[in-house]
């Protein structure tokens, strides 16, 4: 399958004409007449990741984090980027990010995280597309919520703040850091906010109106792959979902 046909259907659903200005989406290094047969799914390309897309003698490695947010003044394997990309060149792979794409793409990364948790009838939290609110199937407890999130998402932790109530039923999901879209969820009447990389001041901003659940980045947005095996369902590829693909980040107890 010609990349090109690759990344038409991934941007049927998630148009890079979507992507925030900050961002980097799209294809990082590869030509879009390459022939592609294997493709390694991942939120990160790492190292790791990419040696395994060397294993599996992939020709394309499909991410949501974006390896070049920034351009490179050099490659000379000082950073992990520079190794990635030369290793990526030197064995002919190609690297394509959906970053804020698949963030706002209505069945993305927060429709994932909604799904985890069976939220109902949810709907996008911002006009933008970031971030769905809905309605939990039953009403949970503080220690039922929490189990759930710790089964469904498998965190190293989970930082939070105490509900507001005996029991939570509406809830807002916002795949990686959405801590900016914290007013938005209370005055949507979200009783629970869960997301990411919420700082010391965004605790306190919650201030008994709405309880805080921050997973971790990598633990919001790990479900990007079962997005892109769904998109490329029916395509004649060997897909696979990196086993390389872990967060960077642990938790010691």
């Amino acid at each position: 399958m010609i990349l090109k046909d690759i990344i038409d259907i991934i941007e049927s659903a998630a148009s890079l004409s979507t992507q925030a200005e900050w961002d980097n989406s799209g294809l990082q290094i590869g030509h879009r007449d390459a022939e592609i047969a294997s493709v390694l799914l991942c939120t990160d390309v790492t190292e790791a990741v990419i040696d395994e897309a060397i294993s599996r003698r992939c020709q394309l490695v499909l991410s949501h984090h974006p390896l070049l947010f920034h351009p490179l003044s050099t490659i000379q394997g000082l950073t992990f980027q520079e190794r990635v990309a030369e290793k990526a060149i030197r064995h002919n792979i190609a690297i394509y990010s959906s970053h804020t794409p698949m963030d706002v793409y209505r069945r993305g990364i927060s429709a994932q995280m909604a799904e985890q948790l069976g939220i109902q009838n949810y709907q996008p939290l911002t006009p933008e597309g970031y971030g769905v609110i809905g309605n939990l199937p039953a009403p949970l407890q503080l220690e039922e919520l929490l189990c759930q999130v710790k089964e469904r998402f498998r965190p190293a932790a989970i930082r939070y703040t105490r509900p507001t109530g005996e029991k939570i039923s509406r809830v807002a999901c916002g795949g990686g850091a959405c801590a900016e879209f914290l007013e938005t969820a209370i005055s949507q009447g979200a009783e629970a906010f869960i997301s990411s990389d919420f700082r010391h001041h965004e605790f306190l901003q919650a201030d008994g109106r709405i309880m805080v659940l921050d997973i971790g980045h990598f633990e919001s947005e790990q479900f990007v792959k079962q997005i892109f095996l769904s998109l490329l369902a029916e395509a004649p590829l060997q897909l696979y979902t990196a086993e390389a693909d872990k967060s960077p980040v642990l938790a010691y107890s």
